[in-house]
């Protein structure tokens, strides 16, 4: 393999790498998310029927 080949996957296999563990990590953090506000919503239809009668 050429030199500048061996930078060029240097040079883009880091980010790379990066932007995949970023991706991984957030998604996790986005469905607990979801989850932690579709709850909330109901919890709050709940409370608002049960003051309304």
């Amino acid at each position: 393999m050429s030199a500048e080949l061996l930078t060029t996957i240097g040079n883009l296999g880091f980010p790379i790498a990066v932007s995949v563990y970023l991706l991984v990590r957030f998604e996790s953090k986005l469905e607990a998310l979801t989850l932690s506000i579709n709850d909330l919503s109901i919890t709050i239809r709940q409370n608002l029927n049960s003051w309304n009668g």
